[in-house]
């Protein structure tokens, strides 16, 4: 199953694949197996209204293979415009369907992110010990929760690259919240250009049990950011509340008129 095979649905400006969580999965196997790489970004309300203003993030959607709907929002706004998305597909779901797919295959994955060691594990070798026990055959390439600000560590930057390219993952959840993780995604696939890259965001620690995930029934009625408003609000009353929620609303006032 080829990326080609699925059209592209637009919202604002920014292309949708038309497509669902279990074929982003068959794409991802047959593409690994032909010895492929690429990128999947999965945008929501937040991300698709920072491209409109952006350039920097304008450029990572530009150079994804495979851009899915995380959050419904989206998805009705393509069912209102007469262009339906299949589904929405989430980077928090795909974590696990992915590494699933991959455990078939016998593949490798490299987590990165989750929340520093206490005085245990970090959330990323958590996260990694977690999937690799649920996932039948998926092996583990290695893991990482770098330091707050290593981005501006050059020498620190330089050590993550040599680290995660010397392992050679056939995938690699990025986990570092967005666009930091998008950045680190650009510079690895440079390096690693048979690997597929995926920036998951919270997904990392809510497989490692560090943050709850909405129940199933909120994330079905799109109300999964109640849920994680409810859970940090200091950090994203503001992006919702604000910024977020009237784009959304006039995306779909938009949608509507098309």
């Amino acid at each position: 199953m080829s990326i080609e095979a699925f059209d592209r649905v637009e919202l604002d400006g920014t292309g949708f694949d038309r497509i669902t969580e279990g074929e982003v999965v068959a794409v991802v196997r047959e593409a690994i197996s032909a010895g492929r790489g690429g990128r999947i970004l999965t945008p929501n309300i937040d991300i698709l209204r920072q491209s409109r203003v952006d350039d920097e993030v304008r450029t990572y959607l530009d150079d994804a293979d495979l851009v899915v709907a995380d959050g419904m929002p989206l998805v009705w706004a393509s069912k209102l415009s007469g262009t339906p998305l299949p589904e929405r597909v989430a980077g928090s779901s795909l974590i696990w369907s992915l590494s699933r797919g991959l455990g078939l295959d016998g593949r490798s994955i490299f987590v990165i992110g989750g929340s520093p060691a206490g005085d245990g594990k970090d959330g990323a070798t958590r996260a990694a010990d977690r999937l690799a026990a649920e996932c039948p055959g998926l092996r583990i390439a290695g893991t990482l929760c770098p330091d707050y600000g290593f981005e501006n560590d050059e020498q620190a930057y330089a050590d993550l690259r040599a680290k995660v390219a010397g392992a050679e993952p056939d995938l690699v959840f990025v986990g570092l919240g967005f666009p930091k993780q998008e950045a680190v995604v650009t510079r690895l696939r440079a390096e690693m250009p048979q690997a597929w890259f995926v920036g998951c965001g919270a997904a990392v620690n809510f497989v490692a049990g560090d943050v709850e995930r909405a129940p199933r029934w909120m994330q079905r009625t799109g109300l999964e950011w109640a849920h994680r408003l409810g859970t940090e609000p200091r950090r994203l009353a503001g992006r919702y509340l604000k910024h977020d929620a009237p784009y959304a609303l006039k995306l779909l006032a938009q949608a509507r008129r098309r």
